[in-house]
């Protein structure tokens, strides 16, 4: 076994594709009228669940060069998955299928694989030192399927043999992968063939460990029968054997002995019991929870439980690697899972998995907020200028902010708000860029609050890309009528739930009106109160307050909220010189990562600028000398 210096506990070979998962449940694929995209293929699913586990693994596969192809390779970077032998390849597309869920037991699948690029890998991808270099390797039954894999595959079984890494089968039987069903019919999961299970049984002597559920089981052994399937492999074969048995849990079959008289005979753990919604993804999900316990040798029955919650929780959801629980969520549910019937209808569940795959995380941030729509055009209509000249006016006011990025090196940690009304073309240039983005979703200065043109919010949402952060302002304070709070709240939870859908991050930005209380006791009186109410954030934006009431919302968000992502300070149109003051007192809180100012920046030189009384590049001067002060003004005040 290779020790505890090598560089992966686990590196996986075989299929990579992107799923199309319909999202109308219930419905024929012939009937759905939208998908969501999502990586797929067992081998990239069990590299992301086990990686989410804590275990640090690699994936071997081909991908197209295509825009599919990247998806794939920048998804299992976010997931935390070594591509460094994920290959470009230059003469085939990336695999994709195609899948629906028509009820518990239906679920219709296109496997679009003809001639892909993961049925492509080989020997030459990989060189003995990579496998050397992990404590166990994982390859899928589909890359034994032909030639092409089956030499690649049995290569690299060599090699792991050879260092002494450990090896592990997921039989993952699809008999279309294996030419023995029409093209369209990848839901089939198991037709008898003599000629794949002679060629399965030629490789199960080179594994460690071999997991499939009763139909793999039947296939590898050659029987219907699942005991003589098991004693035919165990004939074969000194492997641990797994037997995924479904709602019944699973069985570990130890290395080298005899399989029992009865199924329950080997080390058993029943399975928890779920309402089913998709089967899809649930083995991948099983086999990963299994390694986390076995690789680090943490007992079978053990290994059995992570893997059975794994199962049972990614059969509650929608699509494969997403549904895939983190560490974290897995032993929440473990730990309360005789309390949880129904894991996609429990909050606290949800909320963990929400919270703990959202990779990206910002340590410090300096955002540019010009995400104004009617302040401008009141400067518009002041400086009798066309409102038509607004969406001109930001995009000067990207240029400013992405010349001071460039001068002060901000770039991970530079943002912007901006809005789709006016700044649609600055939101299309900045996605997919490494940039912190956030744009609004309220009627600006309504009270109470409402969705941007009356809009629902999933409709607003709906067009959005993924990284686009929601912020909705509102000017709150629970000193307010009882029936403008409850109006207040339930737009609140209304938009909290559609985030949640929607797998949007949320920034709440809380204004308190005027009133006797401070502006930091106001706050914190609202958010504890909004705390009550179930809504828990990703961002808050929040003005500039008294340091003591600064740390007491700290405090209050970190034990709250533990995984909240920062809180930002607004701006208010305050002078420099105010606001410079006014970041001093949040110098010392753990939790707020920067500032998101708007018109104090680009406010005076916008208004110049509409009057035609400087041109583009003073502007862009202008706005750039501001946003540069307010940074070094925000720096200062951290280092003070």
């Amino acid at each position: 076994m290779s020790d505890s210096s090598s560089a992966f506990d686990l590196i996986c070979i075989g299929r990579a594709g992107v799923d199309f998962y319909a999202e109308q449940v219930g419905a024929r694929l012939e009937d759905v009228g939208s998908f969501a995209k999502y990586i797929g293929g067992s081998s990239t699913n069990i590299a992301c669940c086990s990686s989410r586990m804590g275990l640090n693994a690699a994936l071997i596969t081909r991908v197209g060069n295509e825009h599919m192809g990247e998806f794939i390779r920048e998804q299992l970077q976010r997931e935390g998955v070594d591509t460094s032998h994920v290959i470009t390849d230059e003469d085939r597309l990336t695999a994709l299928v195609v899948l629906g869920i028509k009820d518990q037991d239906t679920f219709p699948l296109i496997f679009y694989r003809e001639n892909c690029a993961d049925m492509a890998i080989a020997t030459d991808d990989f060189d003995e030192g990579f496998i050397a270099r992990s404590k166990a390797l994982l390859i899928t039954g589909t890359h034994f399927s032909t030639e092409q894999v089956y030499n690649t595959s049995r290569h690299a079984l060599q090699l792991a043999r050879k260092n002494k890494v450990r090896t592990v089968l997921d039989i993952d039987y699809r008999p279309v992968l294996w030419g023995l069903t029409n093209k369209g019919d990848g839901e089939t999961r198991f037709i008898a063939n003599e000629s794949v299970t002679q060629h399965l049984q030629s490789i199960l002597p080179e594994f460690d460990l071999i997991v499939g559920t009763e139909e793999e089981i039947h296939i590898a052994g050659g029987s219907t029968d699942t005991l003589q399937a098991l004693r035919n492999i165990r004939d074969i074969s000194d492997a641990v054997l797994v037997l995924k048995r479904g709602p019944y849990g699973a069985s570990v079959y130890e290395a080298g002995i005899p399989i029992p008289d009865e199924l329950d005979g080997g080390v058993t753990v029943q399975g928890v019991t779920v309402d089913v919604l998709n089967v899809l993804g649930a083995g991948d999900a099983f086999i990963a929870g299994f390694l986390r316990g076995w690789i680090n040798e943490e007992g079978h029955e053990q290994a059995l439980r992570y893997a059975n919650a794994c199962g049972a929780l990614v059969v509650s959801r929608h699509g494969c690697t997403p549904a895939m629980p983190t560490r974290e969520e897995l032993d929440y549910y473990l730990a309360n899972s005789a309390s949880i019937p129904k894991p996609d209808e429990d909050t606290e569940l949800n909320y963990l998995h929400r919270v703990t795959t959202q990779v990206r995380q910002w340590p410090a941030l300096h955002i540019h907020a010009f995400d104004h729509r009617i302040q401008l055009e009141e400067m518009a209509a002041e400086a009798n200028a066309p409102i038509s000249r607004i969406p001109q006016l930001k995009e000067l006011l990207l240029k400013s902010t992405q010349q001071v990025v460039d001068e002060l090196g901000l770039q991970s940690s530079a943002g912007l708000l901006c809005d789709g009304k006016f700044g649609q073309s600055v939101l299309n240039a900045v996605t997919g860029t490494p940039m912190w983005i956030a744009r609004p979703v309220e009627q600006p200065k309504a009270i109470p609050f409402e969705f941007e043109n009356g809009q629902s919010i999933g409709t607003i949402l709906e067009t959005w890309p993924l990284e686009h952060i929601v912020k909705a302002l509102f000017f709150y304070s629970t000193a307010d009528a009882p029936q403008l709070q409850d109006a207040q709240d339930a737009k609140i939870i209304e938009l909290y739930d559609a985030c949640c859908h929607s797998q949007h991050e949320l920034l709440l930005e809380i204004i308190p009106p005027f009133e006797a209380l401070s502006v930091g006791e106001s706050v914190f009186n609202s958010i504890t109160h909004l705390f009550s109410q179930g809504i828990r954030p990703d961002w808050w934006k929040l003005p500039c307050m008294d340091a003591e009431w600064v740390e007491k919302i700290d405090d209050l968000i970190l034990r709250t909220t533990p995984h909240c992502k920062g809180v930002v300070v607004l701006g208010l149109d305050a002078p420099a010189a105010e606001l410079a003051e006014g970041f001093k007192s949040f110098r010392n809180a753990r939790l707020v990562r920067g500032f998101a100012v708007g018109r104090t920046i680009f406010g005076q030189p916008a208004k110049a600028w509409l009057r035609n009384e400087i041109d583009d590049a003073q502007l862009i001067k202008d706005v750039a000398a501001n946003y540069s002060e307010v940074t070094h003004s925000w720096l200062s005040a951290m280092q003070s």
